[in-house]
């Protein structure tokens, strides 16, 4: 599938460039229509205020909020205007609170082909930006490309790195990223550790495989063993090995209170990231 509208989300005016830049090439690259989402995000806990105390407390904070919205629609526009001319954009910006940011950011992921955001951890990033990768994989069912501090040297990745591991996400996953895989030079299928009476336990990888060649795709499957503490580990050093452009892997998350958080695989291998990590759920 081509991706045809593709959506940015802004919560901070630091660190928006990588993710903004790698939209913008893969926005042009395609011939899409980009939209640039700017929020400001109230994370006041009025419960915990003082009686009688919550009416200057909501207003306090939702003038901070404008404030911050303001600073990162200013922030985006710098960005965009910095990209190379012909980019078809349209921007809008938002004030929420934090409790009500997974509908203002779902409703918005739910139309597009393709979220492009920041890595949720690190210097300048909060809870909020977290939940906006949940936002708009878990409730607005959205493919996210999750950008690190150095960027996207390509929006045509040359080497990608499908993490599989049989599971319905996994799958999700590359069969969503199937644009950058038809485009890319070589595609390895990454199985660590496979189940010894698992349905592919005779040709870990092989079906996805056949999928994808199936496609035109150049695909070829590698078996690694887990020889480190975390699958994560595993991951990160094979993505340094051969150099990769890109990680497709699927979204694992957990419910709590309702609200999705991203599960341990998926946080351990964000945190570590250094290329672009391509999720679905």
């Amino acid at each position: 599938m081509a991706y045809k509208s593709l959506l940015t989300v802004a919560t901070s005016s630091q660190g928006l460039m990588p993710a903004v830049s790698a939209a913008a090439q893969i926005a042009t690259a395609s011939d899409a229509h980009l939209d640039a989402l700017s929020l400001g995000v109230d994370r006041t806990q009025i419960g915990y205020s003082y009686v009688g105390s919550g009416a200057v407390m909501i207003a306090a904070a939702l003038e901070r909020a404008e404030e911050d919205a303001r600073a990162v629609d200013k922030a985006m526009n710098a960005a965009l205007a910095a990209q190379p001319p012909g980019l078809r954009v349209a921007t809008d910006s938002a004030v929420t609170q934090l409790g009500a940011l997974t509908d203002v950011v779902a409703g918005r992921a739910r139309y597009a082909d393709l979220v492009v955001l920041p890595l949720p951890y690190g210097d300048n990033r909060g809870v909020e930006d977290e939940a906006v990768i949940e936002a708009a994989l878990f409730e607005g069912m959205a493919p996210v490309l999750v950008v690190p501090e150095k960027g996207m040297a390509s929006a045509d990745p040359r080497r990608v790195v499908v993490a599989w591991n049989q599971s319905r996400e996994a799958l999700v996953a590359a069969r969503r990223a199937m644009s950058f895989l038809k485009r890319a030079e070589n595609v390895t299928i990454l199985v660590i550790d496979p189940p010894t009476h698992g349905p592919e336990r005779s040709d870990p990888g092989g079906l996805l495989c056949q999928l994808l060649v199936r496609h035109g795709i150049h695909a070829e499957v590698t078996v690694l063993a887990r020889t480190l503490p975390r699958v994560s580990d595993v991951l990160v050093r094979h993505l340094r090995e051969v150099n990769a452009d890109l990680l497709v892997m699927g979204a694992y998350g957990h419910s709590r209170f309702r609200e999705a958080i991203l599960g341990g695989a998926t946080r351990d291998m964000l945190e570590k990231a250094e290329v672009p990590v391509f999720l679905a759920h």
